[in-house]
């Protein structure tokens, strides 16, 4: 009788210890954390789940990550409830943070692993930066609008994606000290795919790229290097902002 009343009194003890635990852990505020998990992390499933593996996207890799950024983060507070829903939405200077399912349709094409070296071209809020980062990727990303390219390299840097490195500059021209990279990825549209671009890409490697006017047709395209040859595919319309420059 004396050693179970004394095992229940250890049991009461480790209770109280737990709640007690518990407790700390609420007024410290984990307790949000764990909301947003279960908020946001719900909506991330459902949105790779309905939007993207639904129209075919099958790469684990980008699955895993368009799972696991936390795109309410990349846009601003007033759209944070609209974040997952199958669209693009606005950003700073007149931009956009494009479509779920195109951010992991691109991400896809490019056929990246890890430690690859991705040249991005239209940082914008840094998402796509930050999905390519979260799958191992050592990303350089350019941006022409100086506040967004600030903010971006600000919030990758905030969210852990630190390594990923951003360029104030006309991405029409590349980076080419960084060159030659094994994908290139332009989240704007071009008239025309940008030879220095083409020049910047290795032997194998993979552009995805929107090409057209603003005003009609655009075509997502993929563009392969292959023993000195450039060959295009077309993929499916789209509609992306312009590339801006001076070109």
């Amino acid at each position: 009788m004396v050693i179970r009343y004394l095992k229940m009194k250890r049991y009461i003890l480790y209770v109280a210890i737990i709640v007690g635990v518990a407790v700390l852990v609420w007024l410290l505020g984990v307790p949000y954390v764990s909301k947003e998990k279960d908020i946001y992390k719900d909506r991330r499933d459902r949105m790779v789940q309905t939007q993207i593996m639904a129209r075919g996207v099958k790469d684990e890799a980008v699955l895993l990550a368009m799972g696991t950024v936390p795109r309410h983060k990349f846009v601003s507070e007033d759209l944070v409830g609209s974040a997952y829903k199958d669209r693009p939405l606005p950003i700073e200077c007149g931009q956009t943070i494009s479509q779920p399912y195109i951010v992991a349709l691109m991400t896809e094409l490019l056929n990246v692993r890890r430690g690859d070296k991705v040249l991005e071209v239209g940082t914008g809020s840094g998402y796509q930066a930050a999905i390519l980062s979260q799958m191992g990727v050592e990303v350089y990303t350019i941006e022409i609008f100086e506040e967004l390219g600030t903010s971006a390299q600000k919030r990758l840097k905030d969210l852990g994606y630190s390594k990923v490195r951003v360029e104030i500059a006309d991405g029409y021209y590349g980076w080419p000290e960084e060159a030659p990279f094994d994908a290139i990825i332009v989240t704007c549209a071009a008239s025309h795919i940008p030879p220095p671009l083409i020049e910047q890409l290795r032997e194998g490697g993979r552009m995805c790229i929107p090409v057209g006017s603003v005003f009609w047709t655009q075509n997502l395209m993929l563009v392969y290097k292959k023993e000195g040859e450039i060959i295009t595919e077309n993929i499916l319309p789209v509609r992306f902002v312009p590339l801006l420059g001076e070109h």
